[in-house]
């Protein structure tokens, strides 16, 4: 009972925190850390689906008016930028897959207390750090620009950090409003999602095998609570900024560090 139970809150966890800028693989260490003693990389891999699929329908009308852009209009821009922004975290994901599934660092709870704190303490300060001139939605931004936002994405692999907070942070810089940052990145992680979900189920089918049940029961969560959290997240950020998520990140860290030091 405990071990579905247990399924349940990895994927309630991992779609509220993959959108809201609080880093969903530190939680999901910290989870697994404190429920099991140990964290199964390949298991986060999978329950990414759910996440993937709330996107997909949140922004249903917007990925269907990028694709009219490309195929009708032959406006290459926004999907240009998108592909620029996901081509570097993919890229250096791909190559070096084995390697973080496999080191202790990526699954550290110390560095999750690290990340989660140093990030924090950029949201605090975000809005009074100098941006480059502003530009209406992610369709303008320069190329540069969305390169830039990409090597920020490249920082999420390291548990802690948020891959939306990380591309949050850069949007803002690059001189994107909040929500328009958020919505860029949310758009630019659907290419890696779609790239992780396919590696997972095509090199892995004996672990989705051996646990589908666990693996449905987690990804439902995981799509519920996301559809839910990019919701909240998109109307948040319309009128207010991201220092709220930076003075969460602070507290847990300093919560985290001293049950660490205490153990």
């Amino acid at each position: 009972m405990w071990h579905w139970l247990e399924t349940i809150i990895l994927g309630l966890i991992q779609g509220l925190t993959e959108f809201i800028p609080i880093s969903s693989s530190g939680h999901l260490v910290i989870a697994q850390t404190f429920m099991t003693g140990a964290s199964d990389h390949l298991f986060l891999e999978f329950i990414n689906i759910g996440t993937m699929l709330a996107l997909l329908v949140f922004f249903r009308k917007r990925i269907w008016a990028i694709i009219k852009d490309v195929f009708v209009h032959r406006n290459y821009t926004l999907a240009r930028n998108i592909l620029i922004t996901a081509i570097p975290a993919g890229l250096v994901g791909f190559i070096l897959a084995g390697f973080i599934s496999t080191t202790p660092f990526f699954m550290s709870a110390t560095v999750v207390v690290f990340t989660l704190a140093i990030v924090g303490a950029v949201m605090v300060v975000l809005e009074k750090l100098p941006k480059l001139s502003p530009v209406k939605d992610g369709s303008k931004l320069p190329w540069w620009r969305a390169l830039i936002v990409g090597g920020a994405q490249v920082l999420a692999l390291i548990p802690g950090t948020s891959r939306s907070g990380s591309t949050i942070i850069a949007g803002r810089l690059m001189g994107l409003s909040p929500a328009q940052a958020a919505e860029y990145s949310f758009l630019a992680s659907l290419p890696i999602m779609a790239g992780v979900t396919l590696k997972v189920l095509v090199s892995d089918t004996d672990y989705l095998v051996a646990n589908a049940g666990m693996l449905a029961v987690s990804n439902a969560a995981a799509f519920i609570s996301g559809l839910l959290a990019v919701g909240f997240l998109m109307r948040y950020l319309s009128k207010h900024s991201l220092a709220i998520f930076g003075w969460y990140r602070i507290g847990l860290a300093a919560i985290l560090a001293i049950i660490l030091l205490v153990q």
